[in-house]
């Protein structure tokens, strides 16, 4: 989402995201005119007019599970944030019982929340490491 047009983004998506992403960015994106919604997340610039370079993921109850705030001249990750997309996914999926560790991928190994997780998740994550080299 920007204060961008929709016509802008589609042409971002086409011209620009399509050749990082394969395919372009499988989500909608919305334009935010006058940057109420920004305003609301706190990365609205009324001075300039423009939004801060922000990520934010928000689940199917509404809620941010995740955000990031960039100022401009620094450029966001499009396969980080599809990366954290597809583990809130799976987590959500789980019901809380799979957990990712970092850098983790579709089909990587997952982890087991819970006590018996406590002061082992580098074993785990060392293990999962391991199968990429």
């Amino acid at each position: 989402m920007s204060v961008d047009s929709v016509f802008v983004h589609k042409m971002w998506n086409e011209n620009e995201l399509s050749k990082m992403v394969k395919g372009g960015v499988p989500y909608a994106m919305l334009s935010d005119g006058g940057g109420k919604v920004g305003t609301s997340l706190g990365v609205y610039n009324e001075d300039a007019g423009v939004e801060n370079r922000g990520r934010f993921i928000i689940d199917p109850d509404g809620i941010i599970q995740g955000y990031e705030v960039l100022t401009p001249p620094v450029g966001r990750n499009v396969s980080e944030t599809l990366r954290q997309i597809e583990a809130f996914q799976l987590v959500r999926k789980s019901k809380g019982t799979e957990a990712t560790p970092s850098g983790w991928k579709p089909g990587k190994m997952t982890l087991k929340p819970g006590p018996d997780l406590v002061g082992k998740v580098w074993e785990v994550w060392k293990t999962d490491i391991a199968v990429d080299d």
